[in-house]
């Protein structure tokens, strides 16, 4: 077993278990993206970032790919946890304004604002459909090619596979395939109207180390049921 702590709680998890599966198994809610289980970790989106370690020396890590230790110290919601992760939704929201996914990520996220410009890419890279059709079609129809800007995904050459069982969960898995439910104004990416607008929770100023990370918000369910 591994000892270490996570939002002010000792706790105690299996060798070999990642940040990510810890605070879950835990109770700790984190968001991701990139990461679906039953696949291995890719670490591309960075939306499951944490912090770990105390003062000038505390740094942001993935935590689907980061590994459980002796004595670490994680925080899942920190207020520069929160910051960095809104600044990620902004971003892909920018890249692909019209996924659903993204969408729900960044209203459930209290982001309200997109400070860049749309681009409507098709493709995040974040590797979900490349590791389904590798790990559990067992496939490897399509892969990554290129590097830097000019990195995409398909079958080699551009030529049709002849291994594709055209069986679609490059698709399913896909965040860019699943559309948002209302499109009618492609140039307003953020939409929050299934978000609480008014959450009755406590002054966040109070909450700069650790802000909350119950899902659903306890305050929030409760002003709901008034």
């Amino acid at each position: 077993m591994v000892n270490l702590t996570i939002n002010g709680l000792d706790v105690s998890v299996e060798d070999g278990s990642t940040v990510l599966e810890a605070a879950r198994f835990l109770g700790f809610p984190i968001p991701t993206l990139c990461h679906v289980d039953g696949l291995s970790s890719y670490g591309a989106c960075r939306l499951c970032v944490v912090e770990i370690g105390e003062g000038p020396r505390a740094k942001l890590v993935s935590s689907c790919t980061y590994p459980a230790e002796e004595g670490l110290k994680v925080r899942t919601a920190s207020a520069r946890v929160i910051r960095a992760r809104k600044m990620i939704l902004e971003l892909l929201l920018a890249s692909c304004p019209q996924s659903k996914t993204i969408q729900d990520l960044a209203a459930a996220h209290d982001v309200r604002q997109q400070r860049f410009k749309q681009e409507y890419e098709d493709c995040i890279l974040c590797g979900l459909c490349v590791r389904m059709c590798e790990e559990q079609m067992m496939a490897k129809a399509i892969g990554f090619r290129g590097r830097g800007e000019k990195r995409s995904i398909g079958t080699p050459f551009d030529i049709k596979s002849d291994v594709c069982r055209l069986c679609g969960a490059c698709m399913y898995i896909c965040p860019a395939c699943q559309l948002r439910c209302t499109y009618n104004e492609p140039e307003k990416p953020i939409c929050g109207a299934c978000a609480n607008l008014a959450p009755p929770c406590l002054e966040k100023d109070q909450f700069d180390d650790m802000m909350c990370y119950m899902d659903p918000c306890v305050a929030c369910e409760i002003q709901k049921d008034k």
